[in-house]
């Protein structure tokens, strides 16, 4: 399991970015650039997970509204609820047939007991990615972002995710994207804190995107 570190703890989140900053160049600049970034928390459970899939892939923006429609429409977002609604709702409400298919079938996986959040909350990072990822729908990004927004873990990395890559480049000053191949082995020399350094390379680019839109 990662490495004890309460997220909630800002002096001890403090403490992580700092031992990376002193550990790898490149975060140190992230670091320099935008202080010791927010924890992305998030509810954990069927709606934790469902969430994170209906923001996959569509800005936050347009995504919050979907997820606003469904909750309204449902009134709680739960197995049960998502199984007793029609595609054609769901569809209504703005999400995508494949979304609407990935949010039954992890629903009923849960109705069927192949898939237990708690027992996953008591399992090491590596146990709990294969019980998810073993779930028709989820895949290994939403997984890691599952663990981390809502079960904290700290040393999780999801090194596919192209923002994070991007900014590492933007960073590092190379020329092109590492592949995910070559990014997860990058991400090996800040452990045992990859989650908390990738909390920091998507506030990075999160600051630039805004800085060069104006904040738009």
């Amino acid at each position: 399991m990662s490495a004890p570190l309460d997220v909630r703890d800002r002096a001890a989140l403090s403490g992580a970015v700092r031992r990376l900053a002193d550990a790898c160049p490149v975060l140190a600049d992230a670091h320099a650039s935008i202080g010791v970034p927010a924890w992305r928390s998030r509810r954990g459970g069927y709606a934790g997970l469902a969430r994170i899939i209906a923001f996959q892939q569509v800005s936050t923006k347009a995504a919050a509204a979907i997820w606003a429609r469904v909750e309204d429409h449902l009134g709680r977002v739960t197995p049960a609820t998502i199984l007793q609604a029609t595609d054609e709702e769901l569809r209504a409400c703005g999400m995508s047939r494949p979304k609407v298919a990935h949010l039954k079938s992890i629903a009923m996986a849960v109705d069927s007991g192949s898939l237990n959040f708690r027992r996953i909350a008591r399992k090491s990072d590596d146990e709990a990615r294969a019980e998810l990822v073993a779930v028709k729908g989820v895949g290994p990004w939403t997984a890691d972002v599952y663990l981390m927004s809502c079960l904290g873990r700290t040393d999780v990395f999801p090194h596919a995710d192209i923002g994070l890559s991007e900014a590492y480049r933007m960073l590092s000053g190379e020329a092109v994207r590492q592949t995910p191949k070559v990014f997860l082995q990058t991400g090996e020399r800040w452990r045992p804190y990859r989650g908390v350094a990738a909390h920091l390379l998507w506030a990075y680019i999160n600051a630039e995107r805004q800085r060069q839109t104006g904040g738009a």
